[in-house]
């Protein structure tokens, strides 16, 4: 476990998605397990540090769990050129003792946010008969730590007739190796794993 008496310190980390730089803190910045994803500062009510981010004029999403934000930037800019100012940004922000969230930015139940997701409630709530729930399994053991290490989530969204639907966030969102992630990577696991699932395919949001 991380020492909360240490200054927040804060390193970026590149994401296969070009568009998209994950910015890593050595401190957990929302619960465990919980997910927000912001397309625009209207978007970031629950998150006075999304809100924030989104004044930055080339940021157009913020994608915040566990200890890390995943940014993603507009075409008119290369990392290079912002990547220390947003990291400065963020380190004295942190250390100031600015909010993440804002006190209502946490629901009752998962179901009542669009931005929040608990993927240790949800995603199996979604299960329905024995082959969804070892599809999530298989979800949570192999693959999302995996996308979680990239910048990214990803969730159950639904299974029929062989093929599976997942939800892809933050940084795999849009990414352009996403396809190749899911037929060679996720549908290949599924193959060997799970030879029930056919096709694997990203739910668009």
């Amino acid at each position: 476990m991380s020492d909360k008496t240490l200054p927040f310190m804060i390193y970026a980390e590149a994401t296969p998605n070009p568009a998209t730089m994950k910015f890593v803190a050595n401190h957990l910045l929302v619960d465990d397990g919980l997910v927000y994803d912001f397309k625009s500062a209207t978007d970031a009510s629950k998150s006075p540090l999304a809100k924030q981010l989104f004044t930055f004029p080339f940021i157009n999403g913020v994608f915040l769990t566990q200890n890390f934000v995943s940014l993603s930037k507009s075409e008119d800019v290369e990392w290079n050129e912002i990547m220390l100012e947003v990291r400065e940004y963020l380190s004295n922000y942190l250390n100031a003792g600015q909010p993440v969230l804002s006190e209502n930015a946490i629901p009752k139940t998962a179901e009542q946010s669009d931005e929040l997701v608990d993927r240790g409630q949800s995603d199996h709530n979604k299960a329905e008969t024995p082959i969804e729930e070892k599809i999530i399994e298989i979800l949570d053991d192999y693959v999302r730590p995996a996308v979680e290490g990239d910048g990214g989530a990803i969730h159950y969204s639904s299974y029929s007739d062989g093929k599976l639907t997942v939800v892809l966030k933050g940084a795999c969102s849009g990414c352009p190796s996403s396809t190749v992630t899911l037929k060679q990577g996720i549908q290949a696991l599924f193959e060997r794993m799970l030879p029930e699932v056919k096709e694997v395919i990203a739910e668009e949001q």
